[in-house]
């Protein structure tokens, strides 16, 4: 098979699957009161754009399993609903001044209103995920139900281990650490939930969700670093948000984890002070040293060779859990995002 920057399938299907989602989401907003700094803003975040990978690999693993298109537009909407939501916290959170390209929603409008905002959205999930009873029928939509307290609650986990450590300037993490938050925090809402839940409404329930756990957590991993590296050594203007912020917000990613425990002690010193000090404090120059750093010492290649490897260990798994399906577009677009994981630039 091609890969995902030679294969037009892969960026065909996910716009496809994101415009539905989108256009569903618009729909479940409706004409709701207040417009003006409530509902007009809610769907800000999701039409800047983005992959639409979460909802890409709903719709397509259902599709894969023998669905339709339409079963799994609600719950790909809440999954969407759920990450924006989580965007914009996690911007205010992060004191993050750009998203997708333009001004974070805190920035733009005010923390407070983007407070919630954020919140809107999760109150907003759950109407797609009542309507599952009546398009799937009470037993699936349960069991839908069940797979997204448990995305969610990991989500606010993984994001609770990565603010700790920044709160706390833990300098003494491992990649083991890192991994096992990024299961949490990025993992089993980007890809694990939603290709089980695409899978469980594809299959009518037949499939064994976790046949998706391992193929999902290592491709996710892999987005997750990738991302981590783009936001290093990405086009600015592709990219959407502050070229070097992980840094400056102190972010324990890959890199920086591989840095501290590579570096001297005189340069680990250093660097522990500037993660103590408050993040509008930290200068230029001082970011500037740390990436300095990070090329010295090989960390930026490390998460690459990381990430890989990752990919790599997704695409096994990818035949254990889609080989013995029937060939079709979706099943091919589904091996192929893994390709698109460590490929893309965006």
């Amino acid at each position: 098979m091609a890969t995902a920057s030679a294969n037009p399938l892969v960026k065909t299907l996910l716009e496809r699957y994101r415009k539905m989602t989108l256009d569903e989401m618009l729909r479940v907003i409706g004409e709701r009161q207040p417009r003006r700094h409530l509902y007009d803003l809610v769907p800000s975040y999701p039409m800047r754009g983005g992959k639409g990978l979460r909802p890409g690999l709903c719709i397509g693993t259902c599709r894969a399993f023998g669905g339709d298109a339409a079963s799994p537009l609600g719950s790909a909407v809440a999954i969407e609903l759920f990450h924006n939501a989580f965007l914009v916290h996690d911007d205010v959170e992060d004191g993050s001044e750009f998203r997708r390209g333009l001004p974070t929603m805190h920035v733009e409008h005010g923390v407070a209103i983007a407070v919630n905002v954020g919140d809107a959205m999760n109150v907003l999930s759950i109407g797609p995920l009542m309507d599952n009873r009546d398009v799937l029928g009470p037993e699936l939509a349960w069991k839908i139900i069940v797979e997204i307290e448990h995305m969610v609650r990991q989500s606010v986990e993984g994001q609770a281990l990565e603010l700790g450590w920044v709160r706390d300037n833990d300098c003494e993490l491992t990649t083991d650490d890192y991994l096992r938050m990024t299961l949490k925090k990025t993992c089993w809402y980007t890809c694990i939930h939603p290709c089980r839940i695409g899978g469980i409404i594809g299959s009518r329930g037949e499939v064994n969700p976790d046949v998706f756990n391992r193929f999902g957590y290592y491709m996710g991993a892999a987005f997750q670093i990738q991302d981590d590296v783009l936001n290093l050594v990405g086009d600015v203007e592709k990219y959407g948000k502050e070229i070097g912020g992980d840094i400056r917000e102190g972010k324990r990613t890959l890199m920086l984890i591989h840095l501290l425990r590579e570096c001297r002690p005189a340069e680990k010193k250093r660097m522990r002070a500037f993660l103590a000090t408050p993040r509008e404090d930290r200068i230029d120059s001082d970011v500037a040293w740390i990436y300095e750093l990070m090329a010295k010492y090989g960390s930026i290649e490390y998460a690459r060779k990381t990430a890989r490897h990752l990919a790599g260990a997704a695409l096994h798994e990818f035949f254990i859990a889609y080989g013995s399906l029937p060939e079709s577009d979706d099943k091919s677009f589904i091996h192929d995002i893994v390709f698109y994981m460590i490929e893309r630039e965006l």
